[in-house]
């Protein structure tokens, strides 16, 4: 008899730690993003000082494009972008007038879309090509069908990385918003995008390295 009451207690005190166990475990889960699967998957993205792998996407006009293709670039303003987000609606003249100011000194806009087309119809790759044609593209719009902004750690629309080469290798020299009013562009007082080119031309180092991108969501392709 004193066996079997040991043996029960034995049992409701293993229980009680068990449960203790699970408590705290789930807590730490919950607290804990690298106990997601999902996430210890996911690429964590450039940061400014990495170097850029080239890639192949698809332009409006149905041609592959690389950054290599750009042989006598010095550099290049990589914006990842869509039809349907408002910001980037509200940045479409800024980023065309960025190319129209840079490209002929040595770095282009490449302006690539990584939104699913399922999720958002307007970003579908005809309409992509109609955008373009609309508001007079003057560089590439690719279609990302590769997650190459999951590789660069894009995360909102628009999100810009400038890029210097150097050495033949494409090297991250700012990461984040193209100036700090999306809303304004009269109001804009911070012009972080055309600064940092700036500073690249000048062979000076970017003051200001890195901002918060404001924008939608991406909404990755599955």
């Amino acid at each position: 008899m004193k066996k079997l009451k040991i043996s029960m207690v034995a049992l409701l005190v293993l229980a009680a730690l068990s449960g203790t166990y699970f408590l705290t475990d789930a807590k730490a889960s919950k607290g804990n993003k690298l106990k997601s699967p999902t996430s210890l998957v996911l690429p964590t993205g450039y940061e400014v000082g990495d170097e850029a792998t080239d890639f192949s996407l698809k332009n409006i006009d149905g041609k592959m494009v690389s950054l290599k293709d750009f042989t006598q670039a010095k550099g290049f303003i990589v914006v990842f972008t869509c039809n349907h987000c408002p910001f980037s609606k509200a940045y479409e003249d800024r980023v065309v007038a960025l190319d129209a100011k840079f490209a002929a000194k040595g770095f282009p806009v490449i302006a690539i879309n990584p939104n699913d087309p399922a999720a958002y119809e307007e970003d579908s790759f005809e309409n992509m090509k109609k955008r373009a044609a609309e508001k007079g593209y003057t560089f590439p719009y690719l279609v990302d069908e590769k997650g190459v902004g999951q590789v660069y750690g894009a995360a909102r629309t628009p999100h810009v990385f400038v890029i210097k080469k150097e050495e033949g290798k494409n090297i991250i020299k700012y990461i984040g918003a193209i100036d700090d009013n999306a809303q304004d562009p009269s109001s804009v007082s911070k012009r972080y995008v055309e600064d940092a080119v700036n500073n690249l031309l000048q062979n000076k180092p970017v003051v200001t390295q890195s901002t918060k991108a404001i924008g939608c969501s991406i909404k990755w392709r599955s």
